[in-house]
């Protein structure tokens, strides 16, 4: 953990795919430490956390499936009212940036925005579980949380 813990410090913002907070919510037993460190060290300020209104809607897709519109509530909630969190809308410039990426990189649309709306609040560092995306690293720091399980 110590190394994940170093990479997540180098980083002022870290921008974060919708995974790290699935891990969280759910409390995944392969990533949740790793989550936990993540959402704690946002929650302490040690550093700012940025996500897209992308993940508001991935993350509630679950609960809505469920018919758990509580819990897709509660979910929006958490991530609303976190400390040290913005939710960046995604705009005509984030979705300009991100045809961009799509074009260069060819990933996938959810995660082209993702990382257009990370970098325009000023992220460092990606947080993710998603290896195909380490091919943005000439664009920002991709952290692949497989890489950190011990």
């Amino acid at each position: 953990m110590d190394g994940f813990n170093k990479r997540l410090a180098k980083a002022k913002v870290i921008g974060l795919d919708t995974s790290v907070f699935v891990y969280f919510l759910e409390e995944n037993p392969r990533y949740a430490s790793l989550a936990q460190i993540t959402i704690k060290g946002i929650e302490d300020g040690k550093w700012q956390g940025v996500t897209s209104t992308i993940t508001l809607m991935e993350i509630t897709v679950r609960p809505w499936q469920l018919e758990n519109e509580s819990a897709a509530r509660e979910y929006e909630a958490i991530l609303v009212h976190f400390p040290n969190l913005t939710i960046v809308d995604v705009d005509r410039n984030i979705a300009r940036a991100a045809a961009q990426l799509r074009a260069k990189y060819k990933v996938s649309p959810p995660d082209a925005l993702q990382v257009a709306a990370s970098i325009s609040y000023g992220a460092n560092a990606f947080l993710t579980n998603d290896k195909r995306l380490s091919k943005l690293e000439e664009v920002v720091d991709i952290i692949v949380m497989d890489d950190y399980l011990e």
